[in-house]
C-alpha cells in the first residue's frame, strides 16, 4: 500500500512539474544557503585555528601601548630595547623563547626586479618561535647577529618577485642603499585568515637592521613562546609585572604596553565566526518556513482541484486515513526532493566559496543529515492540514464538485 501510495504521489507531482518546483524552491533555497553557510563558517574556523598554529603554540606578542589597536605608539609610549626582550626571556621561568621585532616597509631590488616589502629585523629565536622552516639555506650564525652582518632571508613571494624560479641563496639583493647578502629561504605559510600575505618579507640581524634601516635601536614587539604546561595567563601575569617593573610604571598607573594572546584571539575570531555563520544560516532557514507555506499552499490548491477524484476514492470505499496518507506523502516527498536538491547545490555553493576564500571546504555529514531531516519535517507539519481537509471530505458533496 504504501509502494502505491508513493507511485500516486509521485504521478501527481510530475503532472505539474513546473508547478511542483516553484512549490519546492523555498525548500531548495533554504537547505542550500544553510548548508553552504554552515560549510565554509567551518572552513574559516579551521583556517584561523591553522593560521594561529603557524604562529606557533602558545604564542604571545607584547608591544608597546597604542599598538595592538595598530595605532602608533606616542612620546608616552616608549618603544622596548633589546634589554626587555633578554629580560623577558631569562628572568621569567614560563617563558621558553623571547625573540625582538622591528619592522619597516622598504624597497629590495635584485637585477631588474623590485619589490617593497616589510624588513624585519630579529634573531633566531624568532624562527624557532614562530616555526618557520627552511626550503633552502640556512639560519644566522651568532657572529653574524652580533656583528650586524648584513645577511638576509627571504620569505616566498619576495623570492618568486625578484628570482622567479631561479635558487636566491648566495645571491646579493639591495635593500635601500645596503647590500645583503642571502642566505635562506623560508618555507611558503601562505595567506592568513583576513587575506594577508604571510611570506613577504625579508628578516635580517636585529643589528643589522637597527644601523642600516631603521637609525635607531628600538623594538617594536616581543614575540613570546610560552613554555609546555604553562598557562599563557600565567606569562602573561609574569611578563606584565616584569614589564611594569622596567618601565617604571607606578601603582594605579596604566600600562603602556599591551600582552597579546594570539590564543586568546584565535578563539574569539572563532566565536565571531561561528555567530555571523549561525545568524546567516538562521537568516537562511527563513527560506525553509517559506518553503513550508509554499508547499501548504499548493497542496491546498491541489486538494481544491482534486475533490471529485477525491470522492470517488472514499465512495468505493477508501478510508480517511489513506486519504490523508495519499495527500501528506506528496508534501512530504516534495520536501525530500527540495531537500536533495538543496543539499546539492549547498555543497556547490559551499565549495565554490570555500574556494574564493581560500578555507578549507570542509562539509558536517551532521549538518547535511539535519537539514535532509529538516525538509522531511517541513513536509509532514505543513502537509498534514491540506491532508487532513482532504481526508474530511464529505464524498456526496466532493461528487457534486465540478
Amino acid at each position: 500500500m504504501l509502494y502505491e501510495t508513493l507511485l500516486l504521489a509521485l504521478q501527481a507531482i510530475f503532472r505539474n512539474a513546473l508547478r511542483s518546483f516553484l512549490t519546492v524552491l523555498g525548500i531548495v533555497i533554504g537547505v542550500a544557503a544553510v548548508i553552504a553557510m554552515l560549510t565554509v563558517g567551518q572552513g574559516s574556523t579551521e583556517q584561523v585555528t591553522a593560521d594561529v598554529e603557524k604562529l606557533g603554540t602558545n604564542v604571545l606578542m607584547v608591544l608597546p601601548g597604542g599598538e595592538a589597536m595598530g595605532g602608533p605608539a606616542g612620546t608616552a609610549d616608549p618603544m622596548f630595547v633589546i634589554g626587555d626582550v633578554d629580560a623577558v626571556q631569562e628572568e621569567i621561568a614560563s617563558v621558553a623563547l623571547a625573540a625582538p621585532i622591528s619592522q619597516n616597509r622598504a624597497r629590495v631590488v635584485f637585477g631588474n626586479e623590485n619589490r617593497r616589502t616589510d624588513i624585519v629585523g630579529t634573531d633566531n629565536r624568532y624562527l624557532e618561535a614562530a616555526r618557520w622552516d627552511f626550503a633552502r639555506g640556512r639560519a644566522w650564525e651568532a657572529s653574524e647577529i652580533q656583528s650586524g652582518k648584513p645577511v638576509c632571508i627571504l620569505g616566498e613571494t619576495v623570492r618568486a618577485d625578484l628570482f622567479g624560479y631561479a635558487d636566491p641563496v648566495g645571491e646579493q639583493v639591495r635593500i635601500k642603499n645596503m647590500s645583503c647578502e642571502v642566505i635562506g629561504l623560508l618555507e611558503s605559510k601562505g595567506a592568513s585568515t583576513f587575506g594577508a600575505d604571510q611570506d613577504d618579507f625579508v628578516l635580517m640581524p636585529y643589528r643589522a637592521f637597527h644601523r642600516r634601516i631603521a637609525g635607531n635601536a628600538d623594538v617594536s614587539t616581543i614575540y613570546v613562546s610560552v613554555r609546555e604546561g604553562v598557562t599563557t595567563e600565567r606569562a602573561t601575569e609574569e611578563i606584565e609585572a616584569l614589564m611594569r617593573d622596567r618601565r617604571r610604571i607606578g601603582a594605579g598607573e596604566d600600562d603602556d604596553f599591551d600582552v597579546m594572546d594570539m590564543e586568546q584571539i584565535a578563539t574569539m575570531l572563532s566565536g565571531i565566526t561561528d555567530i555571523l555563520t549561525g545568524l546567516l544560516s538562521a537568516v537562511a532557514a527563513v527560506s525553509l518556513l517559506v518553503g513550508g507555506i509554499g508547499i501548504m499552499n499548493i497542496m491546498l490548491v491541489s486538494v481544491t482541484e482534486r475533490t471529485r477524484e477525491i470522492g470517488i476514492r472514499l465512495a468505493v470505499g477508501a478510508q480517511a486515513g489513506q486519504v490523508l496518507l495519499q495527500f501528506l506523502v506528496e508534501a512530504i516527498v516534495l520536501s525530500l526532493i527540495g531537500g536533495l536538491i538543496g543539499i546539492l547545490l549547498g555543497l556547490a555553493l559551499g565549495y565554490l566559496g570555500a574556494q574564493w576564500l581560500a578555507v578549507p571546504f570542509r562539509p558536517d555529514p551532521l549538518v547535511i543529515l539535519m537539514a535532509f531531516g529538516f525538509s522531511a519535517a517541513v513536509g509532514v507539519i505543513f502537509g498534514f492540514f491540506p491532508a487532513r481537509r482532504a481526508a474530511m471530505l464529505d464524498p456526496i458533496e466532493a461528487l457534486r464538485h465540478e
